[in-house]
């Protein structure tokens, strides 16, 4: 890239839609919407009211004849009548006439849709089980790899059949992890009630706020104002748990096994890793058939923990004591005296059902985010995208599947960052178009289908059988801590504050000229320190018993941003890109 494109100006809004992908980003490539198109979509969905922009001067409180209160009254029942932005189940009825019309038009097959099955498959499981570990232990046994795989493959299966937008791919998180960890930690700690019905209530109250959110059209009026200030240290974030969760596994294997198994531990854990990132970069190697390359590539992660699970079963290292990923040997929950997948929720006090609104609105809130943020990165311009989404419904969706995984004692599911582009990106085909004058024009298109994520979800929900489960118990945790550190390299390699970052180390006569406007880096570099300085401090409340309130924090950079940060940095600054990236 050449060095002088890194730092741009533009008035831009990105949707940025590499947020922890484990592809190379295309730096010629850049996914936009502006803050015109915004309002133009206000406009749209709101003709009585115009482009209103909450918090930014809507003109409430004033009136012709100089009536506050009869103008706040008049303004706030636009908002609910035909056409306003808060009228009930508007993006619903959208969202339904748009995809239904569509719905038999997304069932086709061919070879690609296959490959990015098994693709998906691979880089949705074995997170999933590396998260399955952590929460194995964190949770007092509640949630192990059963719950995590029976969760993945079971909402899988739902969003593919009657999501509005299948190329959204749902799984177990890491944010969520730290959440139910809190959340056991209190309950058995603290406040000492039981932690499944009470997680219950948590997830059936999550249910019904998704559901407000879906009503009301919560999209048209939040993820508007989302930028990049939050969604990149969001991601740095789940960088940075990754990073944090390795550690946690070496600390166990160190606690729990001889020394020797603890060195080796260290062995599978660094081997994994670096086996994992030089396969990624297979693409770039000048040897091999550009399709081993493309297939080395792809499954860089399976091939590293293949290798890895195999290698302590060699000469000596098959006497050594290592942990293994805690399994079920038979179709039912992991903690000692569940016998079936279904959790008596009504026996909890009273008191603790309406105590449990309090998490259930946090994990309303990051779900929301994530779902929200996943779907844009899966359906940016460049994947030149033709039928509707439907993001009122799939939060509805989510609601659903968030609350029956409550019901069923398994830790629910919500949108993947990194998964969805990645699945979208798998999809890509080139297409030959005629137009009017008879040219024949090829655009890059993803193939618009259900199959892809059906299939991959079949799939993980396979190993709930005790059969495969067991194949997932032959794992290594050295094996899934490389993998922990090989996510969290991915996702921190495309993130634009890395080499923001960087810069900041960078002496100033190296650095490619900025645009015009700006008086020097410093404005940058400090927008920079800024987000890394949040993200620690967002990493350190994980780290205590407020953990459960980090979502909240999240969501408060979004008004930080918009009312704050524009007192203090300039705007040529603020529209500044920096790799590509803008800082709006």
């Amino acid at each position: 890239m050449d060095p002088a494109s890194r730092y741009q100006s533009s008035g831009s809004i990105a949707s940025q839609p590499t947020i922890g992908s484990t592809t190379p980003r295309n730096d010629n490539q850049v996914d936009e919407i502006t803050s015109g198109d915004s309002e133009k979509r206000v406009k749209e969905i709101s003709p009585t009211l115009g482009p209103l922009h909450w918090g930014q001067g809507n003109g409430l409180g004033q009136d012709n004849d100089g009536s506050e209160g009869s103008q706040l009254k008049s303004s706030w029942s636009a908002l609910f009548k035909r056409g306003g932005i808060l009228r009930p189940f508007r993006l619903l009825r959208s969202d339904l006439r748009g995809r239904t019309k569509l719905y038999h038009t997304d069932w086709f097959f061919n070879q690609l849709i296959l490959a990015s099955a098994v693709y998906v498959f691979f880089t949705n499981l074995l997170p999933g089980i590396t998260f399955a570990s952590d929460l194995y232990h964190l949770t007092g046994e509640n949630y192990g790899t059963i719950e995590v795989v029976f969760s993945t493959g079971l909402c899988g299966i739902i969003f593919a059949l009657f999501s509005a937008q299948p190329l959204t791919i749902l799984g177990v998180t890491g944010p969520f992890c730290i959440l139910s960890e809190r959340i056991y930690y209190l309950c058995s700690n603290t406040i000492h009630i039981e932690y499944m019905p009470f997680m219950a209530w948590c997830c059936i109250h999550a249910a019904w706020m998704h559901w407000l959110l879906a009503i009301f059209n919560a999209h048209d009026w939040t993820m508007d104002y989302v930028t990049t200030f939050s969604t990149e240290i969001f991601s740095l974030l789940n960088s940075v748990i990754y990073f944090h969760k390795a550690i946690q596994e070496l600390q166990r294997a160190h606690a729990n096994n001889s020394l020797a198994s603890f060195l080796y531990s260290i062995i599978g854990c660094v081997g994994t890793f670096l086996v994992a990132v030089v396969l990624a970069s297979a693409n770039s190697w000048p040897v091999f058939h550009r399709y081993v390359r493309m297939g080395l590539t792809e499954y860089a992660a399976a091939i590293s923990i293949i290798l890895f699970i195999g290698i302590p079963h060699i000469g000596e290292l098959n006497s050594l004591d290592q942990q293994r990923l805690p399994i079920s040997t038979d179709f039912q929950p992991t903690l000692p005296g569940r016998t079936q997948f279904f959790v008596r929720f009504w026996e909890l006090p009273l008191g603790w059902c309406f105590a449990a609104m309090i998490p259930g609105l946090i994990i309303t809130i990051l779900f929301f985010f994530d779902v929200e943020v996943s779907t844009i990165c899966a359906t940016v311009s460049r994947y030149n995208l033709r039928k509707p989404g439907g993001y009122a419904w799939d939060v509805a969706l989510l609601g659903f599947t968030t609350g029956f995984c409550g019901i069923l004692g398994i830790p629910p599911a919500n949108g993947l960052l990194p998964q969805a582009p990645l699945h979208s990106e798998s999809l890509l085909h080139n297409e030959e178009i005629v137009l009017e004058d008879g040219t024949v024009e090829v655009i890059r298109t993803v193939h618009e289908q259900r199959w892809s994520h059906l299939l991959h979800a079949i799939g993980i929900l396979a190993f709930v059988s005790p059969q495969l489960m067991k194949l997932l118990g032959l794992t290594p945790t050295s094996v899934l801590a490389g993998l922990f550190l090989f996510m969290g390299e991915q996702s921190l390699s495309v993130n634009p504050i890395l080499y923001r970052f960087l810069d900041v180390l960078t002496p100033t006569s190296t650095l490619p000229r900025i645009p015009e406007g700006l008086h020097g880096y410093q404005g940058i570099h400090l927008y920079t320190l800024l987000q890394v300085v949040v993200t620690g401090a967002i990493f350190a409340v994980t780290l205590t018993p407020a953990a459960p309130v980090f979502p909240v924090i999240i969501v408060l950079l979004v008004p930080i941003r918009l009312k704050v940060i524009n007192r203090y940095w300039n705007s040529n600054t603020l529209k500044c890109k920096a790799h590509q990236d803008p800082l709006v």
